[in-house]
């Protein structure tokens, strides 16, 4: 207890002096070196918008000059705004009163047009990514209501009656093409029940309808999703990533600071792609054997818990208790359907303000199963299994202080 209490104060001391600097930075330029030490195991505090602004700092989204941030900023969200503008359209229609010059395209295409090229073509193939999207972000968090709650600052740009932008749920209600399943879940068991989560409190048939002029937090989670799969062909949207956006986005869109909540859309999504650069390794398929895939990654778990504890090792590997039956969902979504959304972002505080986050995850995962060791040991595959897929302990804190003791070498 004497230990906790002790590294309780010494990081929240940390915490405070990093603040500082993030803070009032205004007349220097802060070295990286001092953000990062282990701050944050106590939590970064809510009030006055501080998480929102560190982790925007943290995953690289704000640069360090605080004298940037204006222009910075600026810059970005027209940035965002011309990424809706040229991604969220249906081909051929018209945009009244955005001065754009875009003709329409029905006369030398169709919908019919079996050419590669054919903007029809691409509308349709995007709505089968935007079908898999839609059908994820509705179920997101189900346990609280947050995301079925209209957002105080919906897109105007979308839902103006004056433009013709149609809105991504409009789409998907008009579409009747079916969707091709999303075959992503590559290393065995994944859709298990996780705390909150099974209790299904917002089934996707019984949402509440909202008044025209409206959306709700789940459509601006679709509508980046989809920006990002638009932008980044190459990975798409893959099954998950809606739990690794809804942490950052409500984060954002709760920020007591309402000039920075306004902009929660854009900078969700620039901070979501600049954490994905870091992690997107995890969700390509062709490379799982490598070196940067999940595989290497899961496994990683595994020898340092054979480091660490070695009888807890030898007994996972009698009971053929392999990796990939619970770490691969704990490492690609951050942990985030292990945990009630609170924890999540306890435990993505410390995560961005470690230089190695991803390896910290390894640490963390490891001490998830050290702390629960006595109940590993004494149970067969069956009950092991039922505990890491539903993992027993809620307690963050003691999770991540644990993560630390083994980080340290203790």
């Amino acid at each position: 207890m004497c230990f906790y209490l002790v590294f309780y104060y010494v990081s929240l001391l940390c915490l405070l002096i990093s603040l500082y600097l993030i803070l009032y930075s205004s007349f220097f330029v802060i070295p990286p070196s001092l953000l990062h030490p282990p701050i944050s195991l106590s939590g970064i505090p809510f009030e006055g918008g501080i998480r929102a602004l560190c982790w925007k700092v943290l995953l690289n989204y704000l640069p360090l000059d605080q004298t940037m941030w204006d222009s910075f900023l600026k810059k970005q969200r027209e940035g965002y705004s011309q990424f809706l503008k040229e991604m969220i359209i249906q081909p051929g229609i018209a945009k009244a009163n955005l001065g754009l010059s875009r003709e329409d395209v029905t006369m030398e295409d169709h919908p019919l047009n079996p050419s590669p090229e054919s903007k029809w073509n691409n509308y349709f193939r995007d709505n089968e990514v935007l079908l898999q999207i839609d059908k994820d972000v509705r179920r997101l968090y189900p346990d609280m209501a947050f995301f079925q709650w209209p957002t105080d600052y919906p897109c105007q740009l979308i839902l103006d009656p004056q433009n013709d932008y149609e809105t991504l749920r409009c789409r998907v209600e008009q579409t009747t093409l079916k969707a091709q399943t999303v075959d992503r879940n590559r290393s065995g068991v994944t859709n298990v029940s996780s705390p909150g989560k099974a209790l299904n409190l917002y089934p996707s048939n019984e949402y509440e309808v909202l008044p025209n002029g409206c959306e709700a937090h789940w459509e601006v989670v679709e509508r980046i999703l989809f920006i990002y799969a638009k932008l980044n062909p190459g990975i798409a949207y893959v099954q998950g990533m809606n739990e690794v956006v809804g942490p950052l986005y409500y984060t954002f869109a709760t920020d007591p600071n309402d000039k920075w909540r306004e902009h929660a859309e854009a900078d969700t999504f620039f901070c979501f792609t600049n954490l994905m650069s870091e992690n997107r390794d995890m969700f390509i398929k062709s490379l799982d054997d490598s070196q940067c895939g999940i595989t290497y990654k899961m496994e990683s778990v595994y020898s340092m818990l054979k480091e660490k504890d070695m009888e807890l090792y030898i007994k996972l590997q009698e009971q053929n208790i392999k990796p990939q039956y619970f770490t691969f969902r704990w490492l690609t979504l951050l942990l985030s359907q292990e945990f009630l959304l609170p924890d999540v972002i306890r435990i993505w505080d410390t995560l961005f303000s470690d230089q190695d986050r991803f390896n910290f995850l390894i640490l963390v995962c490891c001490a998830m199963l050290v702390l629960i060791r006595d109940q590993l040991l004494a149970g067969d595959f069956t009950i092991n299994m039922r505990l890491l897929q539903d993992y027993p302990i809620s307690d963050v804190h003691t999770i991540l202080a644990k993560a630390k003791q083994l980080q340290d070498g203790s």
